[in-house]
């Protein structure tokens, strides 16, 4: 089974604490769902580089992440 964090809706200022608490209380895989926004998507990636875990995009909308 893979965790799932669906990000519509919620607020940008919100994102970091979500992913964060989401990354680091699970193991991977994970999927986040980002949706089309570009900001929405800098945003993760930020907290994923900050704790050093891998992704990959293989639907622009969704970030994997794989360790």
């Amino acid at each position: 089974m893979i965790h799932e964090l669906d990000l519509h809706g919620v607020k940008h200022e919100e994102v970091d604490l979500l992913v964060e608490n989401f990354v680091l209380l699970r193991k991977p895989p994970m999927r986040i769902i980002t949706g089309n926004s570009d900001k929405m998507r800098e945003l993760v990636s930020k907290v994923l580089e900050k704790h050093d875990m891998k992704w990959e995009c293989f639907v622009p909308s969704q970030m994997i992440i794989l360790g």
